[in-house]
């Protein structure tokens, strides 16, 4: 039987080089060990690896740019020495992504949409590469203290495309451009419900729409059964169809061959449909 080859979103592999992340911290701090897991999310599927040297869960404290760097460019190097994969910097700071890119990153995944500092959009033109901008409300350490909108689809549209707007006028390339709706960063669970619904009226705006759902912690809110990170693999997967449905250009996952082939099933099947 040949195989149907169909569209579906990029899948964006994690690889969190943190001591606190939500899921995974402290599991690949050392230099080794984030090779072999950036490796084996090449193997499994991912068509860009997302590496991360600062929390932004929930409660997180900031890291310096120095302690960012000194875990992050060797692994870029490294990856770099066996693959040509895409490679996302989740980073806030100008400085850092700047560095990232230069020792061979592709994208500029920011939780800020490029509001760290005045000069973000600036230094993103310059370099020149992809830029996710993300919506957030308030900071990591206090963005889920009680999180208010009065019509948070209609909020988060506007914020995105005004940032998405700025970094057009700083120089950045529209179709560089991609607009993150920050699930689980200062959002209840109806708030990501809300947004997760309206994920086609976002993918309508002319920018290309990451989603970032996994293992996050309104999916254990939703079921009994995953309580833990580490058992919310179908919460995130029934999120990432959602988001294939509606049409996002990639999805930020932990568990990339499960992710891919889910994908992959879906979008024969759609294609099938249409036959």
């Amino acid at each position: 039987m040949t195989a149907v080859s169909v569209r579906r979103p990029l899948v964006m592999g994690v690889v969190n080089l943190t001591a606190d992340s939500f899921s995974d911290g402290g599991r690949f701090l050392d230099p080794a060990t984030a090779l072999s897991q950036a490796r084996r999310l090449i193997d499994e599927g991912a068509d860009i690896l997302d590496l991360g040297a600062e929390s932004t869960r929930p409660g997180a404290a900031p890291v310096s740019a120095a302690l960012e760097l000194e875990r992050l460019l060797p692994l870029i190097a490294s990856i770099r020495a066996v693959s040509d994969i895409s490679i996302s910097v989740d980073t806030m700071k100008p400085l850092v992504a700047q560095q990232a890119i230069a020792a061979g990153a592709n994208i500029w995944n920011d939780v800020t949409a490029l509001t760290h500092s005045n000069d973000a959009p600036a230094f993103a033109a310059q370099l020149g590469c992809e830029v996710m901008l993300m919506h957030m409300r308030g900071e990591p350490r206090t963005m889920q203290d009680d999180p208010h909108y009065g019509d948070v689809v209609a909020e988060v549209e506007r914020y995105l495309l005004a940032r998405a707007a700025d970094a057009e006028e700083a120089g950045v390339a529209p179709d560089k451009i991609w607009i993150d709706p920050g699930i689980g960063f200062g959002k209840t669970v109806e708030h990501n419900l809300a947004l997760l619904n309206a994920l086609p009226r976002l993918c309508a705006r002319g920018y290309r729409v990451l989603l970032g759902a996994s293992r996050k912690r309104f999916l254990g809110a939703l079921s009994p059964s995953a309580a833990q990170p580490q058992d919310r693999l179908a919460g995130s997967l029934a999120a990432a169809l959602a988001g294939a449905r509606a049409g996002v250009a990639a999805v930020r996952v932990h568990d990339v061959a499960a992710t891919v082939q889910a994908l992959d099933v879906d979008a024969a099947i759609r294609l099938s449909g249409r036959s």
